[in-house]
């Protein structure tokens, strides 16, 4: 994967995920700040982003792909915590140390800021701080409503929720609307999605073997999924049709 194959990094208007990442309320000048503090990571599938307990010297946003975050016991059982979709952020301002294992799940593009010059620009620049004060409220609502996915949902329920994240993220993203069929790539092999939902493999195939069955989904392979009503598909996740999830 090479970055310039995706967007044009010299242009931030060009970037895939402006109107959602941390610069999203930026006027020109102060994005020009940041341009001189930027720069572009790439990682492959199962490449270690950042240990937990490793200081963190950068911040940034997911341009494209998806990683984890996974904790770590002190008996060594690993529970992975969260995603990281697109345009989500990485780090934390004002933290020196990073709390979670940070893993590419897929091939993946980071835009990156020096950590301390990020730090010095939020004091000065209203817009940033105030978008990341609303990622970070979204982050926690999501965070709180993932809680009851993974502590109250059934087993299908939990397998229509993830898809129903991950779709609406890929739309939002691509500015896509969500009426109609929603076609998407799954990023998440089936090992994947087992760990994060806390279920077996062979449950999470023999669900999603059940919402094809349905008409719930269609699949072309193992990841290109077609959703024909989004509606129906939140209904199957226990949600609102309005959307349930913070995207």
């Amino acid at each position: 994967m090479t970055l310039k194959a995706q967007f044009d990094h010299s242009n931030c208007d060009d970037c895939p995920i402006r109107h959602r990442a941390v610069c999203a309320q930026c006027e020109t000048d102060e994005l020009e700040e940041l341009e001189d503090i930027k720069y572009y990571r790439s990682f492959e599938a199962g490449q270690t982003i950042i240990w937990s307990g490793d200081p963190m010297n950068f911040v940034g946003s997911v341009v494209s792909g998806i990683a984890s975050l996974t904790q770590t016991m002190e008996d060594g059982r690993t529970q992975m915590v969260g995603l990281l979709l697109p345009s989500d952020f990485v780090g934390r301002p004002g933290r020196e140390i990073a709390p979670y294992d940070v893993q590419a799940t897929t091939d993946l593009v980071m835009c990156c800021f020096r950590k301390k010059p990020f730090e010095d620009l939020m004091g000065k620049t209203p817009h940033i701080a105030q978008r990341l004060l609303q990622m970070t409220l979204d982050e926690l609502d999501a965070a709180r409503e993932w809680m009851l996915v993974l502590g109250r949902k059934t087993a299908r329920e939990k397998i229509a929720s993830l898809l129903s994240i991950i779709a609406r993220r890929d739309a939002s993203v691509s500015k896509t609307v969500l009426s109609g069929p929603i076609v998407f790539d799954l990023p998440l092999t089936r090992e994947a999605m087992a760990d994060y939902l806390g279920l077996t493999l062979e449950t999470v195939s023999r669900q999603v073997s059940a919402l094809k069955k349905d008409g719930v989904i269609s699949l072309e392979g193992k990841r290109h999924v077609t959703i024909p009503d989004m509606g129906r598909l939140m209904e199957e996740a226990g949600d609102d049709s309005d959307g349930g999830f913070p995207v």
